[in-house]
């Protein structure tokens, strides 16, 4: 099959994500058979919050909604043209994380999009939604109904895309030594505020840190605040993500973490749905946001430029993620800062 097949197969799957989230398509051609698919579709989104309370039906549509506006004909074709066709197929083993509804979708078009196979190890968190896109692709024609295998374990596999914890990562590097491999790790995102921010600015922030209940990588953890910043700017403009508290899981963690802090006699700020407690590290607990005062930026900067494999996302107007751009990565925004269609290029 070309490339450029695979490609118009992967677009098919963004142009239904765009007809079940926003009632559009570029097709409508297609109209026909994504409606015919949609009481399905559905059921599985239903299944897929069942089986995984994290996936609420917001969070569910924002993910389908935004992958539907990032697989457009134009970005698949601008993604791949830097890149050249595999001469050689290998078989590809991915290890999928599931902190975050189909968080290892983009692994698995980049290494279809290579010309390789894939060999999928997807996480008991997201099986339910990974498995219907997987057969949908599959389902598109029989070269990728051959390109795609789910496997409960990997075997025989020529290389490696890996996501897991700091634990977990260690096995890998371990297990997967002697063949080609990307291991992801914990990571995590910040943003840093100079007090020049608008209310606007803060409402963004605001998606940045709550989206996917602050599950993702790329979800803001922890707060550079210029010494003096009057932390009320920021609980006002969060105030639009107040129910946030009524979902049962998100509530209990948040909390847990509030007891724990009031029984150690830790100083923290609260509105009843977030909390913001001063701290040094990045990583937060659910329901929690960490923060930090700063009197030089220079300083902030270099401590961020010192920890950068910890971080997968810098936030702020002079950084490079914007706020409220988080969550809506392009194709060429790799985790980690690592090419995957690079490494796939030369295995």
């Amino acid at each position: 099959m070309a490339i450029h097949n695979r490609i118009s197969a992967i677009y098919d799957l963004g142009q239904f994500f765009s007809f079940i989230t926003e009632n559009e398509t570029d097709k409508p051609e297609n109209l026909a058979k994504y409606e015919y698919l949609k009481e399905e579709f559905i059921s599985v989104l239903n299944s897929a919050e069942i089986h995984n309370p994290w996936f609420t039906k917001d969070n569910l549509n924002y993910c389908l909604s935004q992958w539907g506006k990032t697989l457009t004909e134009k970005n698949l074709k601008d993604w791949v043209k830097n890149y050249s066709e595999a001469q050689n197929p290998k078989n590809v083993g991915i290890i999928m994380a599931g902190n975050i509804p189909l968080v290892g979708f983009h692994d698995l078009i980049s290494v279809l999009v290579s010309g390789h196979k894939a060999m999928v190890k997807a996480s008991s968190k997201d099986d339910v939604l990974m498995d219907f896109v997987m057969n949908y692709l599959k389902n598109s024609n029989e070269d990728l109904n051959q390109s795609i295998q789910k496997v409960e374990r990997l075997q025989n596999q020529d290389a490696v895309i890996a996501t897991g914890s700091n634990n977990t990562a260690r096995y890998f590097e371990y297990y997967f030594k002697d063949i080609p491999h990307i291991i992801r790790k914990n990571r995590t995102s910040v943003a840093v505020l100079t007090g020049n921010e608008s209310n606007e600015d803060l409402k963004k922030l605001s998606e940045d840190i709550f989206r996917y209940f602050g599950l993702g990588c790329r979800n803001v953890t922890k707060l550079y605040l210029p010494k003096g910043f009057n932390t009320d700017l920021i609980f006002e403009a969060f105030y639009d993500w107040s129910p946030i508290i009524n979902h049962t899981k998100y509530s209990n963690n948040y909390d847990y973490n509030r007891a724990i802090y009031l029984m150690e006699q830790q100083a923290f700020l609260d509105n009843n749905f977030v909390i913001l407690k001063e701290a040094k590290d990045f990583h937060s607990p659910i329901g929690v946001v960490h923060f930090e005062f700063y009197e030089d930026l220079e300083e902030v900067k270099k401590e961020l430029k010192e920890n950068e494999e910890k971080l997968q996302c810098v936030v702020g107007n002079d950084f490079e993620v914007k706020f409220g751009e988080t969550q809506k990565p392009s194709l060429t925004d790799y985790a980690d800062r690592v090419d995957t269609m690079r490494f796939l290029e030369i295995l």
